[in-house]
């Protein structure tokens, strides 16, 4: 049988050191149901990761010129990027731990989103800094 597994992101813990401790519990599960010979799909979410990211790069842009404006995207990217090395290895050491030989691989992907989607107009989910009418226009000409 193939099995999708959703993680949400707040699963995963609240910052890198939790997220390796979580996903050492979750890789025991998932490679359970590896062994019971099905074929697992993990996907995951990454809210609170993308925006400590993209925060940091905020803050960072504030107090050095070497460090720079970071567009969403690009968080969204890094964030799946550690998640998924944290999953895989996990998921790939509890397989091995177990002698069952299977490959494990990530994938970044990416969402279209519709610019003119109705969520847009009562967001739900920050991500980043709040910044003021002016600080937003002054940080949209200066990064464009």
């Amino acid at each position: 049988m193939k099995i999708v597994v959703a993680l949400g992101g707040n699963a995963l813990g609240n910052n890198p050191v939790e997220q390796l401790e979580a996903v050492q519990t979750t890789a025991k599960n998932i490679v359970d149901l590896i062994a019971e010979g099905h074929q697992v799909i993990v996907a995951h979410g990454n809210g609170p990761q993308v925006g400590m990211i993209q925060l940091a790069f905020d803050d960072g842009a504030t107090v050095s010129d070497k460090v720079p404006y970071l567009p969403l995207s690009l968080a969204g990217a890094m964030s799946q990027g550690y998640i998924g090395l944290h999953l895989q290895q996990a998921i790939k050491n509890e397989l091995d731990r177990r002698g069952v030989n299977k490959s494990v691989a990530s994938v970044i992907t990416q969402t279209v989103v519709d610019k003119n989607d109705p969520a847009f107009q009562n967001p739900q989910k920050p991500i980043g800094s709040f910044y003021s009418e002016e600080e937003a226009k002054e940080l949209a000409a200066k990064n464009g």
